[in-house]
């Protein structure tokens, strides 16, 4: 058994030692072969690196080559910019040098001419002391036969010459007026007379007050209520004033705004109708007030542009024509006559040969600012236009709008048509009123302007105001004169004066001479 282990060891351990031997060995031999690799992988290193550096070295050759190359190029072409820059320069240089030659002879020519010009000079200031000389001597020769001196021979003559082109003047201007009279008046009459005979438009004469009627005494209590309160109530609500006196069976409202004044009377005849009358009915009844005023305005907005047969308004402006039928001018309905000025516009349009829509829709438009003159602040003609600007309308329209009082230039016939048919609507018979105060103080300016004359001896404003007859001085102002004086009193009138229609100025001249047969 010892045996067999000894043996058994002795095999373990001999397997051992020839397990290490052959390791070893296998060892060695791995390190032989990649001593070996390792040999041949330096000598590859190496052979590249050779061929690397020889690489280097030739590409390094050919980029110093290369560089030379292109700096001598360069040279050359640097050179070469310099050789035409130079041979640039020269030219110039010559070319300023014969410039400077020719400015110089052009001095030279220049100083010769003036010299002659200056030698010129002192032979015509010579014969012009030869010439004042001779003249003085002339002078005083005429002055020595005509027993006058020149200053007064100078004011002679200015003055016959004066008389002779006022002469003249007011010959050209009295024959210009009757060949224009001529022609306007024939053609005149005959275009007025024809609107006129076709145009009937009725005319409303309103004022500031408006008159309830009511069916007894009894109501007057009952409209004033317990302490005034109804009445309060109704005023304060309308901005109107009611005056309850002793007029039998009847209420005045006053009031200078006409929509408001209708609106109390419209309230004031429902309650009148109802009979109930108290602070919460009256309130009710105003405001139903309101609302039938407005329908009644946008009716009469409509009708007007049916009457006249202009189309495509802006609805805000066919509101503000309405609203026209409450205001007037003069005693004369704003809107009855917008719509006669829209009719005699379009006739006229149709006799010369305008476009008789656009002049209907000016004259229809001419007075639209009035719709609001009394809520803002500039003319009707001013805010007329500003309102047919905001609203779209046509340049033809609002230079008729404008121009219709002469506020500005017309720039179409249109305007003029529209001033035509204004002055022939506001000067009918019948057409307006004034209250007496200022139709007064109209005649009295008429008179003051035409006394502020020179010459003037007395004037007579006649016929309302349509007429202004002026006696002159006939020692101090001629035939010639008059003519004239009465264009200038004219022209003063349409500057200074406010008035409807026209004014006929007659300038009258008499002479009278009295003796006595003895």
């Amino acid at each position: 058994m010892d045996n067999i282990l000894l043996t058994i060891v002795i095999a373990v351990v001999a397997a051992v030692i020839a397990g290490i031997i052959a390791w070893k060995l296998a060892i060695s031999h791995r390190n032989k072969v990649e001593q070996e690799k390792i040999g041949n992988a330096k000598d590859k290193a190496t052979e590249i690196i050779d061929d690397a550096i020889k690489t280097a070295e030739n590409k390094k050759r050919e980029a110093k080559l290369r560089i030379k190359e292109e700096t001598i190029k360069a040279r050359n072409d640097l050179e070469s910019e310099r050789k035409e820059h130079r041979n640039q320069m020269q030219a110039m240089e010559q070319r300023i040098l014969k410039m400077e030659e020719t400015n110089t002879a052009k001095a030279q020519q220049l100083e010769k001419k003036e010299n002659q010009l200056n030698e010129r000079d002192k032979q015509l200031n010579a014969k012009q002391r030869e010439i004042d000389a001779g003249n003085q001597r002339i002078v005083q020769e005429l002055e020595r036969i005509s027993g006058m001196t020149s200053t007064q021979a100078k004011e002679f003559l200015i003055k016959s010459v004066e008389e002779d082109v006022k002469a003249e003047t007011a010959k050209i201007i009295k024959e210009a007026d009757l060949k224009a009279k001529e022609e306007a008046d024939k053609k005149g009459r005959e275009y007025v007379v024809t609107a006129i005979q076709r145009c009937a438009a009725d005319h409303v004469a309103e004022s500031t007050i408006s008159v309830v009627p009511l069916p007894n005494e009894e109501m007057k209590g009952r409209i004033i209520g317990r302490e005034g309160r109804n009445i309060r109530t109704l005023e304060t609500l309308t901005g109107i004033d009611l005056i309850i006196d002793d007029t039998p069976e009847a209420v005045v409202l006053s009031g200078f705004d006409p929509i408001r004044r209708e609106v109390a009377r419209i309230a004031l005849e429902k309650l009148i109708v109802d009979g109930r009358i108290h602070p919460a009915r009256i309130e009710e009844m105003v405001e139903k007030a309101k609302k039938e005023v407005e329908e009644i305005i946008k009716e009469e907005g409509d009708n007007a542009m049916m009457e006249t047969g202009v189309h495509g308004l802006h609805p805000e402006l066919v509101k503000l024509l309405g609203r026209m039928k409450y205001r007037t001018s003069y005693g004369q309905n704003a809107l009855k006559h917008s719509i006669e000025v829209s009719l005699i516009c379009g006739l006229l349009a149709s006799e010369v040969g305008c476009d008789v829509r656009i002049a209907k829709r000016a004259g229809l438009l001419h007075d639209i600012g009035k719709a609001v003159d009394h809520e803002m602040e500039g003319s009707h003609v001013q805010l007329g236009a500003d309102l047919c600007r905001k609203y779209k309308e046509s340049e033809t329209v609002i230079n008729a709008v404008e121009s219709h009082h002469g506020d500005v230039e017309p720039t179409s016939l249109i305007a003029y048509l529209v001033q035509a048919a204004d002055a022939i609507s506001a000067a009918r018979p019948g057409a307006r009123r004034e209250n007496l105060e200022t139709y007064t103080n109209r005649l009295k300016e008429l008179e003051n302007i035409a006394n502020s004359h020179k010459g003037v001896d007395k004037s007579f404003a006649i016929h309302a105001g349509r007429e202004i007859r002026i006696m002159v001085i006939p020692e101090q102002v001629n035939d010639a004169d008059m003519v004239i004086m009465a264009r200038d009193i004219s022209r003063q009138i349409e500057a200074e004066l406010e008035y409807p229609g026209q004014i006929k100025v007659n300038v009258i001249r008499e002479s009278s001479v009295s003796d006595f047969a003895k």
